[in-house]
């Protein structure tokens, strides 16, 4: 960890260069800055550092196992629920706001409903454990640009903006009748989607707890040149063969290329494999360029692939290694 090796840096004065230099060879964000010790308040090491470690570090102590167990627990119920309220025979509130479209009584959020009083419970957890976390840490500039606290934030303000939408939605009506009163409504049910959406980036704070899910991301952080590069290529075909496709099937009645944007799509899933079959040439033009398409699409995909997972290896082999993971590496 950075934190054994920070001080021997600091001690010979070798720069932020080397420093930034150092952490990136070694897998880690060059842009976060590394703490001097030095330089740290003594009340950060010590109720403030305990207490950082125990909602940071699972491997520092077993309560702090027992936090990290209970938060991927909170995490899944909260993923599980956000699957269930979508069946059919629990979207009564959504049937009820639609129904205030027309002109009828908007119902609120039901302070009873069991889906309600679980996502509450949720959201109480993951905003005490920001709370503590935020208080917690050693230096709140890098806390707040770290990405996996923008996307713990982004967790638990869907929540707040959907109730306050909820108890706003109910006035809408006596606000307002007619078209602006039905607009009102729309454009809230609309911010209401939205924000559920969001709710779905709940899934990525099971990364913190995972260092599978760790390694896979900094196998993707190490490989943007080469996903980059594959992105372009894939760019370049689809614009290639849609457009072929397209001219070569363009005297056909019964094409189904009525443009070039039109067979974007088709050249998509052709150059993945993964071919739905809803668009698909019908010449014998169209098939060879079609054919041409798929073997491209193979080997444009192929090409990154060992980089992507050497680099895994790689992280993968370097967590396998650190002291504290060979008793127990989990994925």
């Amino acid at each position: 960890p950075a934190e054994r090796w920070s001080p021997d840096l600091w001690y010979f004065d070798l720069g932020d260069k080397v420093l930034s230099q150092l952490r990136e060879e070694e897998g880690m964000d060059p842009t976060e800055d590394l703490v001097n010790p030095n330089a740290m308040p003594v009340h950060t090491r010590g109720f403030h550092s305990h207490l950082w470690l125990l909602f940071e570090s699972p491997e520092s102590s077993n309560a702090a196992r027992v936090i990290a167990i209970v938060s991927v627990f909170v995490i899944v119920v909260s993923i599980v629920i956000f699957c269930l309220e979508t069946l059919p025979e629990f979207r009564e509130e959504e049937t009820h706001f639609k129904q205030g479209l027309a002109g009828n009584t908007t119902d609120t959020t039901n302070v009873v409903d069991p889906f309600f009083l679980v996502e509450t419970t949720c959201m109480v957890w993951f905003s005490f454990e920001f709370i503590v976390r935020l208080i917690a840490c050693p230096c709140k500039p890098t806390f707040i640009r770290d990405l996996m606290n923008v996307i713990d934030l982004i967790a638990i303000l869907p929540y707040f903006i959907t109730l306050i939408t909820d108890l706003t939605g109910s006035m809408v009506p006596e606000a307002g009748t007619g078209s602006s009163g039905s607009g009102g409504q729309t454009m809230s049910l609309a911010i209401i989607r939205v924000v559920r959406l969001v709710r779905v980036f709940r899934i990525f704070k099971l990364s913190r707890h995972s260092k599978g899910l760790q390694i896979l991301g900094q196998t993707l952080k190490a490989s943007m040149r080469e996903l980059g590069l594959l992105i372009f290529f894939l760019f370049i075909g689809v614009i290639l063969f849609s457009s072929a496709a397209y001219f070569v099937e363009a005297d056909d009645p019964d094409s189904h290329f009525t443009s070039i944007p039109d067979a974007f799509w088709w050249a998509v899933v052709t150059m993945t494999t993964v071919g739905y079959g809803d668009m698909r040439p019908i010449t014998l033009g169209g098939k060879i360029v079609g054919s041409l398409c798929a073997i491209a699409g193979v080997l444009t995909v192929a090409l990154p692939v060992p980089v992507i997972v050497s680099n895994f290896n790689f992280f993968y082999q370097r967590e396998r290694d650190r002291p504290e993971a060979k008793e127990s590496f989990l994925l």
